[in-house]
């Protein structure tokens, strides 16, 4: 409950109508896309980082709470306000502020739309490359706290690598100014990447320095069909062993392919093992072309049934259509999900999507796996009904045992997604007691009174 005074208060700096406690309103802003939920006591949206400023100075002296939100698109449940207090609502914070086209680089606020940004960088002739499936709902900071990635990262990389400096608000309201436009920067420590992926725990982190390239222009797309599942992370390796850097290779296993073909009618081969969606993109035509040619050559060499190269535009949105309509399709399935996002060397990918089968079997729930095949980020989705407390039973099993199959494998827990509040219980497994010390160390000293986003990603030293 946050005292009256202390409400005018907050209304005074960011304006009476962006301060909401309404029973509905704190409905509104209690989940994300998880299933999780838990009520604030209040929900502030200021406008710029000297409002963030001020509202933080309120809340570190009243001793509130604070957990920042961007769109609520997160898969770990880092912005359930479990603790209650305050939901810092970041979406205001929406302005593209600077596009300086001679150094390519962008200044942004955090609330603005990926998609937008990318968008109208593209216009320009410049190239965002991060590209997470919540493109079109996720912001720039929260792609940023959770150091997103996408399919585009086998060549590109994620968030972190476009990332050259940030604006962040720290617990005690005071501004915290990291990097530059300078490329190269070694003074000091690189405080800009370790806020990057710190899912709102050490700062608030309001205005980002994002680093553009010319936009490529040509693309080929190939869909690329299995029968036997080790031949598509065969084929992975092989290409790369060629030279090529493709800039996308998406895997889908067996259940995922019969999920969209049930759900859209595709004409997609349901007898598969899986199928590769592989893209080639670049400024010089003939390179691009030779590229995929190289990568049909050696799909085939290496197993493949079947490679449908598009010819068009249209033929290529065809192709993608199936892989961005992966999560409205296990709605039919089961009314609830939940998308993990475990990360594993290449060579390792046929052997996991075999263990993750061998567990749906063993606990009679589908599970559904898919995700960035050029750099180990598999995304099995455990279908479930929430309503039935034995399958939600189940589903905490198999979550334990899929998280500890993938840091056997040489793996991790988390590729994009971070560890919130759902992974924390398997964190010390993968990382080990020394490094979660360190980590609770760091975040005293940005948080001595742990008010920031409590008890998400590491737990309370």
């Amino acid at each position: 409950m946050i005292e009256p005074r202390v409400v005018k208060e907050l209304e005074a700096v960011v304006g009476k109508e962006h301060v909401l406690s309404s029973p509905e309103d704190l409905i509104a802003y209690s989940y994300d896309s998880t299933f999780e939920e838990h009520k604030p006591d209040i929900v502030v949206s200021p406008a710029n980082t000297e409002e963030v400023s001020q509202v933080m100075r309120i809340a570190y002296r009243e001793n509130i709470p604070v957990v920042p939100r961007g769109m609520g698109s997160g898969l770990a449940a880092a912005s359930i306000p479990y603790s209650g207090g305050m939901v810092l609502n970041l979406t205001r914070l929406n302005r593209i502020l600077e596009i300086d086209q001679e150094n390519m680089i962008a200044a942004v606020e955090a609330g603005v739309v990926t998609a937008d940004f990318q968008a109208t960088v593209e216009e320009m002739g410049l190239f965002y490359p991060p590209d997470p499936s919540s493109i079109k709902h996720s912001t720039i900071g929260g792609n940023i706290a959770c150091n997103a990635g996408g399919p585009r990262c086998l060549k590109y990389g994620v968030t972190s690598d476009y990332v050259l400096g940030l604006t962040a608000v720290l617990p005690s309201g005071e501004i915290l100014k990291t990097g530059g436009k300078a490329i190269k920067n070694v003074t000091g420590l690189n405080l800009t990447q370790l806020l990057l992926g710190s899912e709102g725990t050490l700062a608030v982190i309001t205005e980002a320095l994002l680093r553009l390239m010319p936009k490529p222009k040509y693309t080929r797309t190939a869909m690329v069909t299995y029968m036997q599942l080790d031949d598509a992370a065969r084929t992975v390796n092989a290409i790369l062993l060629e030279g090529v850097v493709p800039a996308t290779i998406e895997l889908m296993d067996d259940t995922t392919i019969n999920t969209i073909e049930e759900y859209l009618h595709l004409g997609l081969p349901t007898d598969a093992a899986a199928i590769l969606i592989i893209e080639t993109d670049g400024s010089d035509e003939q390179t691009v072309l030779r590229e995929m040619e190289t990568v049909a050559r050696v799909a085939r060499e290496c197993g493949a049934t079947d490679v449908k190269v598009a010819q068009s535009d249209a033929e290529r949105n065809e192709l993608w259509r199936g892989r961005r309509s992966v999560s409205p399709s296990l709605a039919r399935r089961r009314p609830n999900k939940l998308g993990e996002d475990i990360s594993v060397p290449r060579s390792a990918i046929p052997e996991a999507i075999r263990r993750i089968k061998a567990i749906s079997a063993k606990y009679n729930l589908p599970i559904v796996v898919f995700g960035h095949a050029g750099d180990g980020n598999l995304h099995p989705n455990i279908l479930f009904d929430k309503r039935d407390p034995d399958e939600w039973h189940r589903v905490e099993q198999i979550s334990g045992e899929i998280f500890g199959m993938a840091v056997e494998l040489g793996g991790t827990l988390t590729g994009e997604h971070g560890v919130g509040v759902l992974k924390q219980p398997y964190l010390e497994m993968a990382l080990g007691k020394t490094a979660i010390a360190i980590q609770q160390g760091i975040k005293k000293v940005f948080d001595p009174k742990g008010l920031l986003n409590p008890g998400k990603k590491f737990p309370a030293a």
